[in-house]
């Protein structure tokens, strides 16, 4: 595959590799491939849900040893989206308040071995990449609230389920990055 430019996103956590691809995509025309390299797990959904909620391509990744290339296409400027963040946010403080109720699912779509050193007691982990087949195993009767470390990861998980029609979906921000409630490890 023809590489037109190769980004260099290793040893950064979310949401660096994509704040690095985003400016770098500024640098390329439509229709080259970029190679983004990354050693965060993460970055396999990060890269896949970025690419989904740009219009930019997504082609695929490959390992290398311990890094993770990602191969993302340029778009046409017609094909381009604004990234938005999800419009119905709450904040840490307000996810505290409402783990007192009894109709709540708080859903945690960092990787698993950031759920397993520290999350939110009962969130249930599925990682952002496992979201669009493991959606049915959640309740859309209850308030969903959608956790990661920043609010980006959780941002695009909470767009996959308002998709396949959830309707009652938070992305809570600034995430497990900012967190000062209750925690437990597994």
């Amino acid at each position: 595959m023809k590489v037109n430019l190769v980004v260099d996103a290793k040893g950064l956590a979310c949401p660096m590799p994509i704040v690095k691809t985003k400016k770098a995509m500024d640098t390329i025309n439509a229709g080259e491939v970029m190679e983004v390299q990354a050693t965060d797990r993460g970055s396999l959904a990060d890269m896949k849900g970025w690419a989904k909620t740009t219009g930019h391509e997504y082609i695929g990744s490959k390992e290398d040893g311990n890094v993770l290339l990602h191969y993302v296409r340029k778009a046409n400027p017609e094909e381009i989206k604004e990234t938005q963040s999800y419009p119905n946010e709450i904040t840490n403080e307000k996810l505290e308040e409402a783990l007192k109720n009894d109709n709540i699912t708080v859903v945690d779509v960092r990787e698993p071995a950031e759920y397993t050193f520290s999350h939110i007691p009962g969130a249930v982990s599925i990682p952002l990449g496992e979201l669009e087949d493991r959606a049915g195993e959640l309740d859309d009767s209850n308030n969903i609230y959608i956790v990661c470390r920043t609010g980006n990861r959780s941002s695009m998980a909470a767009y996959t389920l308002e998709e396949k029609g959830f309707s009652n979906v938070q992305n809570v921000k600034p995430g497990m990055s900012g967190w000062n409630g209750p925690t437990e490890d597994k």
